[in-house]
């Protein structure tokens, strides 16, 4: 991990009232253990008094950094996403620490995550927390006992009595995760027209200055010959890492970046495979490439869609697409399929039916929808359960929607 040259000065209290989440939009980072800590005292990095309780107040970590790569040699992840590096915890004197209980390092993250409801979690890990070289486990395990294990708001003894074996990794792959959605750089910089390109070049000024108008802060980029590969988000935490209030500050460090002439290349398209798509009883593999005129709608975790365009367990509808992976509608039984205020329905109810596209990753065809394959719902189904499909990732389950043959 990148120590930080610490500038005091760029620490003050200004950069404090710019918080890139709400107060009741962090609280709502974990939903399943609470800390039991308050988010209204001062901000890591910013007491005035020593702080004995650590349970509640991060130290001596208290710079946060949310880093970011855009990997294209290969690629990784979606062609219109960043993906997670990871979080860590630098001390507020520009010095870090690393591997700091090596008895808590903890194998097995996904089987961890299941086990403790976070396959939502994972779900989103496998296609934005990868590996370049594929081996996402390993990853996840070196993030987790390199950096995870030095948050003081994270040790055992601060969990509520009777938490599980390993509910603190779980706390930090949630709040990491939903963390990084907070944080939508391609989007942030495809909204200023930065968008990769195998000819167009940048100047740092063009990249900080659009980052910093959709977000209030400026981060720290990192090059790799020329070419733009790692973004750093700095953070201080008020309460606790698990359900704490994240405060966005400006890099207190100046990135690897030259000032001008910075590429920003295009990913591949051919990511790294990141899931294994198991094929749902009477469906066929899934196919990249062509668009099939008949398919299942898979759900990267579980289930897929009914009919009606709801996210299920239960045994997945028959839809018709028609058109090309640039641009097809989708039908059922049930009638046309629409995007309405970024709600999913199928229906006679639809008169207009919506254009969708099919991108490829990993040998998988991902439904797509205005440039996304992102889709969210309130929670995963089980049993008879159906829930709504929406796009993006606002909600608590994100996934995303694999087309098979059928």
């Amino acid at each position: 991990m990148l120590g930080v040259v610490l500038v005091v000065a760029a620490l003050g209290g200004a950069f404090l009232a710019t918080p890139l989440t709400s107060p009741a939009d962090s609280m709502n980072l974990f939903k399943r253990i609470s800390s039991g800590c308050s988010s209204s005292g001062p901000a890591s990095c910013h007491n005035t008094t020593r702080q004995n309780d650590l349970c509640c107040f991060e130290s001596p970590g208290g710079l946060l950094l949310q880093t970011q790569f855009w990997d294209t040699n290969p690629s990784t992840g979606p062609v219109d996403s960043w993906t997670i590096h990871g979080l860590w915890p630098d001390n507020c004197d520009g010095t870090f620490e690393e591997n700091c209980d090596p008895s808590r390092d903890y194998t097995n993250i996904a089987d961890l995550l299941t086990s403790q409801g976070a396959s939502d979690t994972l779900s989103f890990m496998q296609t934005h927390w990868v590996d370049i070289n594929g081996k996402n486990e390993q990853f996840w395990e070196h993030e987790w006992s390199t950096h995870g294990t030095c948050y003081s708001t994270l040790e055992p003894s601060c969990l509520p009595s009777g938490s599980a074996k390993g509910a603190e990794a779980v706390a930090f792959f949630n709040t990491v995760v939903k963390l990084f959605k907070s944080l939508p750089t391609y989007d942030w910089l495809a909204q200023a027209g930065i968008t990769p390109s195998t000819s167009k070049t940048y100047t740092l000024s063009q990249i900080t200055s659009a980052l910093k108008s959709a977000s209030g802060v400026t981060p720290a980029l990192d090059c790799s010959s020329g070419a733009i590969n790692q973004i750093s988000w700095y953070f201080n935490l008020k309460g606790s890492l698990i359900d704490g209030q994240f405060v966005a500050i400006d890099t207190p460090k100046k990135g690897s970046c030259a000032s001008s002439g910075l590429k920003y290349p295009p990913k591949s398209g051919s990511a790294t495979p990141t899931t294994t798509l198991v094929p749902q009883s009477g469906g066929s593999s899934p196919t990249g490439g062509s668009l099939p005129s008949k398919a299942q709608i898979h759900a990267s975790s579980t289930g897929g869609l009914l009919t009606a365009g709801t996210w299920s367990t239960q045994t997945l509808a028959t839809y018709t697409l028609t058109g090309t992976t640039s641009s097809f509608t989708m039908s059922t039984s049930k009638g046309k399929c629409a995007v309405s205020s970024g709600q999913l329905t199928c229906g006679s109810s639809v008169s207009s039916a919506s254009t969708f596209s099919a991108t490829s990753s990993g040998g998988n065809l991902l439904l797509t929808f205005q440039g996304s394959t992102a889709f969210t719902s309130d929670k995963t189904p089980s049993g008879s359960d159906q829930e709504t499909v929406f796009t993006g990732s606002s909600h608590s389950a994100d996934y995303t929607l694999q087309i098979v043959a059928a």
